[in-house]
Formats: structure tokens, sequence, C-alpha cells
């Protein structure tokens, strides 16, 4: 009796041994930060999957689609309103592919909607989510996430049309019945927004989304802001991180954005992908964050580089979920800022 009673006691010590593992195990996964990667169609999927580490992101979101005057997303095998690289209107089948690419990477995949600047082809947002249209734009919705099996819906209505459409009321009408019906078949909405006044997504909206990732960059750019400024600096992704958080974001749906990309002035070329930048310019000029002399009227260009890059997502992995980035075919090839992320995540 008292070597069954030893063995008993010995066996419930490695079976409480094994469920404490089992949970750690458990826990490291679920506390993995969330790395969310834009894949503009408009550069194309192909390319920037290619130019894309893919082992380093958890989710991706396909921007960016807009619905046609009727509401209607896809006619005919192709979106109505979603350009590739050639100008063309993306074939179903072809977004279907991207989304099994990245599937088998193992990342979760979303469509990105509306974007800063909408297309001359898009329907009217603030018609389409008024009460009468409401419905039919969330079913329209949700029957494309099922048609291209994707794992949920970005929402990227940004600036003055936000703001239209919130003060009509029905901004967060639409999200909460959007978030309803995706809920409803496993599936996750997320949404981009700025820190600015007119720029935000109302308060009363921010408990829907699953993410929230916060474009916490173009504080400057070629023809809005005051030039001799930084147009994503630190200090910014400070300043946005706390505001969100003040607004009621629960800090593991919190993402901090951030560019791989920069702007120039006084005389540079205006836009930068930090491909073109690294390759233009040399590596070590990329390391800090202005190249040239940052002043009013100077010649300059301002960016992240890798060091900012690997701050901001450290500050991230202190005070949110994860990391967001704005777009993915503008790394290097030997994808500088993407193994930054992964410094800053790691505490590195």
């Amino acid at each position: 009796m008292a070597g069954i009673s030893a063995f008993r006691r010995i066996a419930a010590i490695l079976i409480g041994f094994t469920l404490v593992l089992s949970t750690t195990s458990t826990a490291s996964a679920t506390d993995r930060p969330v790395v969310v990667g834009y894949l503009a169609a408009f550069k194309g999927l192909d390319l920037s999957i290619e130019r894309t580490d893919l082992s380093a992101f958890t989710h991706y979101n396909l921007s960016f689609a807009n619905p046609d005057a009727g509401g209607a997303f896809v006619r005919d095998g192709r979106m109505t309103c979603m350009g590739d690289e050639n100008g063309a209107a993306m074939r179903i089948d072809a977004l279907r592919a991207a989304v099994a690419r990245l599937h088998a990477a193992g990342g979760k995949v979303l469509l990105s909607t509306a974007g800063g600047v909408i297309p001359g082809c898009s329907g009217d947002w603030r018609a389409l989510l008024a009460p009468e249209r409401r419905a039919a734009t969330v079913a329209a919705l949700v029957e494309l996430a099922e048609t291209l099996n994707l794992d949920g819906i970005d929402i990227d209505i940004e600036g003055a049309l936000l703001t239209e459409i919130d003060k009509a009321g029905n901004y967060t009408p639409f999200i909460a019945k959007l978030s309803a019906a995706l809920k409803a078949r496993g599936k996750l909405l997320t949404c981009a927004t700025a820190s600015y006044e007119g720029g935000m997504i109302p308060i009363s909206s921010i408990g829907y989304f699953d993410l929230v990732n916060i474009m916490s960059y173009d504080a400057i750019g070629p023809s809005w802001g005051q030039s001799g400024d930084e147009h994503s600096p630190y200090e910014m992704a400070k300043r946005d991180l706390d505001l969100w958080l003040a607004r009621g974001v629960a800090r593991e749906r919190l993402v901090l954005g951030v560019p791989f990309y920069g702007y120039g002035f006084g005389g540079e070329t205006a836009n930068w992908s930090y491909r073109d930048l690294a390759a233009s310019k040399g590596l070590d000029a990329t390391k800090a964050d202005v190249i040239g002399d940052r002043c009013a009227s100077c010649r300059y260009i301002t960016h992240n580089g890798p060091a900012t890059i690997t701050a901001k997502a450290r500050l991230a992995a202190e005070k949110a979920g994860g990391v967001m980035v704005w777009e993915l075919s503008q790394d290097s090839p030997d994808h500088a800022l993407t193994r930054a992320i992964g410094r800053g995540l790691s505490r590195e």
C-alpha cells in the first residue's frame, strides 16, 4: 500500500508538472505580439509577397477594396474597385491564390476597405452606410470574406470621409452590425485610424474591433505639414499610444503603425520607399532618420531607420499588442526594417 501511495504521489506531481508546462506553452503562444503588414494590391500582390519575410508577420491586410455605386465588391470574377499593379481590376482567383499562399505561411489574412484616397470607381461610402443601405453593405462584405476565405475585414475609412459618416450617426452602427456578422462566422474586424482631431475613429466604435491599428506617421508630407519636421518621430509613437490607451483601446488590441517609407523636401524626390532609399543613399546613410539638414528650407529626407523601428517595436511590446507596417513591398532586400521589428518585440 505504501508503494502504491508513493507511486500515486509521484504520478500526481508529474501530471501537475505536465499541466504547468502545457499552460506555459499555451500562454506563450497566445502572448505573441501581432505583426500586421499591409500588402498593396496596386503595387502587385505577388511582388509584395515575394519581397516579404512571411515568417515575421501574423496578419496581412490586402488593400484596398471599394464597392461600386451599387454596393457590389465583385462582378464577373473581378473586384469592382480594387486595381492591380497594371491598373486592371483584381481577379478573384488571384486574390484567392494570395490568401492561400499567406495562409500556408501561417498568417491570418484580411481585406482592407476604403483607404486614405478613395478612387473614382468607388461608390459613395456615406450613402452605402446610411440606414437604408447599411445591411446590404454589411452583407456584401461578409459575402466577400467568405468568397475569398478571409480571416476578417479591415476598415480603413479615414479623414474627412470618416468625420462625415460619424457626424451623420452612421459609423458606429455600421461597425456594430459588421462586427456581429463577422464574429458569428468566427472572423475578425480590425481598423486603421489616425490620431488627429477629425481623423480618429469614434470612441463608441472601439469595443467592436479586434485590433486597432494606429497610423503613427505622415505628420508631414509632400503637400501638408511644416517642412523642417519629421514625418514619424519616436515621440509621435509615444503620444499616439498614450492617446489611444486613454481613449479606451485595450492594450492587447492596440497596434502601433510604423512606416517603411519616407518623404523628401527642398528639392529631394518627394516619395521614398526604404528599399529605394537604401539603394540610392546607401545603408549607412539610412541608419539616421534624417538624411541631409533638417530645416524649413533645407534639402532633406525624413524616414525611420532600423534603430528607430526597433525602438518603436520595443515601445509597442511594452504598451501595446504589436506593430503594423505600411507597406511590405518597401523594405530592403535584406528585410532590414522587418528584422528591426523582431529585435524590438523580443526586447533585444
